[in-house]
């Protein structure tokens, strides 16, 4: 965003007797990106900026259109009209940023290159370190207010303690930014973070159903029965992955090195009795209540299975996990995730967007009145 307003790409433009502020031109733009090799054609142009609408990142000036479309069409980016939505999330992740910048800034920062159990680790600090310069630096009026400050970045992804097995103290325990703000990033990394295969794949993604040493005929699963159609789902069960490391600690473990117990089934086929759509959901006087979830993930993930798109819905949960200990249902809609609105997207989207947010989530349900 910065880039294009430094190459005027961004600024007001005139369109049917009318000007808009701080916009661009979506075809300009896509050559730019193609001229400053942040994509390699047309296509890869589009999709990264399409990846960008579904963040709420840019729209187009009169959201009349939901896709990226390149043509001499009008677009800007929401923190130029103050439509970006500023979530709690948004706002921790910024104030990490903040944080991170002041203190490498300074000379004696308390990041260093720090050594524990032969193992090297970048960025690093101490909790009580970070408490006393939080308070130094007019950052926390007092140590408890440092503390949740603390507690905040790493529940968000954007500290962690260096071997990931405790939360945030005022102690001697040794912790690093997990982000590197400084680090150059490129628009392609969009396409690269969590592809659809990966997160539906991935023996570690959070939408599998994760079950230990499952009984023969029985998956324990809140789905529908198995029948013919049924998909083969390489996992653990996600609970009992704590427990198994030998760590009682409630809130992180080290990563287990356990072999994968034998294939959990997953049944594939819609548990929705009908389709429903976006309009039917949201019409008054529908029958659906709506109910926000507050989920805390584990060492492996939240347990549950997101399928379907506008809207997406609950297909599957782990009895034992984290999203039913939270209320949540299966037929349940997605409305939103950590605060926007999900409707419009479908569930690899979805998927992605809790992947690479933080480790508690906060979801809004659609569920049908009995």
């Amino acid at each position: 965003r910065l880039r294009l307003h430094d190459g005027k790409l961004i600024k007001d433009r005139r369109y049917h007797l009318r000007t808009y502020p701080n916009c661009f031109v979506a075809k300009e733009l896509t050559d730019w990106l193609i001229d400053h090799k942040e994509a390699p054609d047309r296509e890869t142009g589009i999709r990264l900026m399409q990846k960008l609408m579904d963040h709420y990142i840019i729209h187009h000036v009169c959201d009349e259109h939901s896709d990226y479309k390149d043509a001499k069409l009008l677009y800007r980016f929401r923190k130029d009209d103050g439509t970006f939505p500023l979530s709690k999330d948004v706002k921790v992740f910024m104030r990490g940023q903040s944080l991170y910048e002041k203190l490498i800034s300074v000379e004696d920062s308390i990041l260093k290159v720090r050594e524990e159990n032969s193992v090297k680790y970048q960025r690093t600090f101490l909790g009580s370190e970070m408490i006393d310069w939080l308070m130094q630096e007019g950052e926390a009026a007092n140590r408890k207010e440092a503390v949740e400050l603390g507690r905040a970045l790493l529940e968000h992804g954007i500290i962690q303690h260096v071997s990931n097995r405790h939360h945030f103290f005022d102690s001697n325990i040794l912790y690093q930014f997990w982000i590197n703000f400084r680090r150059r990033r490129r628009l392609t990394e969009l396409l690269s973070e969590n592809s659809s295969r990966a997160l539906s794949e991935s023996p570690d993604s959070p939408f599998c159903l994760r079950k230990l040493n499952p009984d023969p005929g029985n998956t324990s699963f809140l789905s529908v029965q198995p029948n013919k159609e049924i998909k083969i789902v390489s996992a653990v069960r996600r609970s009992s992955i704590t427990s198994l490391a030998g760590n009682s600690n409630p809130y992180f473990s080290a990563a287990p090195t356990l072999v994968f117990p034998p294939v959990a089934e997953c049944n594939p086929k819609s548990v929705l009795k009908r389709p429903v759509t976006n309009e039917e959901l949201l019409s008054p006087g529908a029958p659906y209540i709506k109910k926000t979830l507050t989920i805390v993930g584990d060492a492996v993930g939240w347990g549950f299975v997101v399928r379907g798109g506008r809207p997406c819905h609950i297909q599957a949960v782990d009895p034992g996990g984290p999203a039913a200990a939270a209320g949540m249902k299966v037929c349940q809609f997605v409305f939103s995730v950590n605060g926007m609105c999900v409707l419009h997207l479908d569930y690899q989207t979805i998927s992605s967007l809790i992947m690479t947010g933080p480790r508690t989530l906060v979801m809004e349900v659609m569920e049908a009145v009995e």
